[in-house]
């Protein structure tokens, strides 16, 4: 027998206007009265892009809360306002990658290590029925307590304050009333704002328990970071890093990502050096001391190739199966390498 949604007591009972919509909602009699308050806010959600063809089971569920406020006091990046990052457009078609010195990357430090913080907050918020929203509402105001500025919001419009990615989703979806469910993993992207800098960092977690499959993809997608994070040091090639990452999805069955990359981060939240995660691309640059990038490679578990929702932002697996993605912002020093989100 079904189960109530609330108390788990087994009732046959469904909400009229959820039954009108074909939707399964079964409550007892007390919850459905003492819950009708926020249940009833369902009824007015919506799939926006009802005629387009989607990939896999993911849907859209709008409409979106209002975009978050930041105070005035809070330090913003150019595009805060109007959308558009003009001071990071003018560096678009440059190859120069910067060697931070130690006072900047002394700022560095600090605005990775708070993005780390957020992101620790967002993972610990997670939950099945949570909404990908409530997941935005907590990085914001984490953001707010820290006085930093959340880096995705308004970027090229974008508009809320993290990217959370959902099945197949590959990465940039956008924090909704889609309501987590068991089985289900998440990723979630952070980038914060503080001093003129900004950090950039994202991990790919569990919502209750995970099929075998999808733990596979997971844990392969960690280990893809991993073995890349060791390859850096002074001398070697941007290029080379898509080499190690490719043998490690290629040994574990899975595909990688290639309209995506990792990229230069500081001053622009997106800058050179490009850093493709698939072997035989053609990124240019050498790897020096004080140079900061991210490495986020994306992988799949069927093919790589990916579509673009019509929201713009939500890119997903063309095929509709998962893709996870982990990221870390990196220093490159005298010696190797410094993962500076990481604490």
């Amino acid at each position: 027998m079904p189960s109530c949604a609330v108390c788990s007591t087994e009732t046959t009972r469904k909400c009229p206007k959820c039954l009108e919509k074909q939707i399964d909602s079964y409550f007892c009699e007390p919850c459905f009265k003492a819950n009708w308050a926020t249940h009833k806010l369902k009824h007015l959600e919506y799939n926006p892009f009802p005629q387009y063809k989607f990939s896999g089971s993911l849907r859209p569920v709008y409409p979106l809360s209002p975009m978050r406020q930041v105070p005035a006091h809070i330090p913003k990046p150019d595009y805060a306002v109007m959308g558009d990052p003009i001071s990071e457009r003018k560096l678009r078609n440059s190859t120069q990658i910067d060697v931070l010195g130690e006072k900047d990357i002394v700022r560095m430090r600090e605005v990775c290590r708070i993005g780390r913080e957020v992101l620790e907050a967002a993972k610990a918020a997670v939950a099945v029925g949570v909404t990908t929203d409530e997941i935005d509402r907590v990085v914001h105001e984490a953001c707010m307590e820290r006085n930093v500025y959340p880096s995705p919001l308004n970027y090229y419009n974008f508009p809320k304050s993290c990217c959370t990615s959902v099945n197949e989703v590959i990465c940039h979806g956008i924090p909704d009333r889609y309501q987590l469910r068991d089985g289900d993993i998440l990723n979630i992207d952070i980038s914060v704002f503080q001093d003129g800098y900004h950090s950039d960092l994202n991990e790919t977690v569990y919502v209750g328990n995970v099929d075998a499959a999808g733990v596979k993809l997971v844990e392969a997608t960690r280990k893809c970071l991993e073995e890349a994070i060791k390859f850096v040091k002074p001398g070697n090639l941007y290029r080379d890093i898509g080499e190690v990452i490719q043998k490690v999805a290629d040994a574990e069955g899975l595909s990688v990502v290639r309209t995506y990359c990792g990229h230069g981060i500081g001053k622009y939240f997106h800058c050179s050096p490009s850093i493709p995660h698939y072997a035989k691309n053609k990124a240019v640059g050498v790897m020096k001391p004080g140079h900061i990038f991210t490495i986020e490679p994306m992988i799949c578990e069927g093919d790589w190739k990916d579509e673009q929702w019509p929201d713009r932002w939500t890119a997903v697996t063309q095929d509709g199966k998962r893709s996870a993605q982990f990221e870390e912002t990196l220093l490159v020093t005298d010696t190797g390498v410094e993962i500076l989100t990481r604490v």
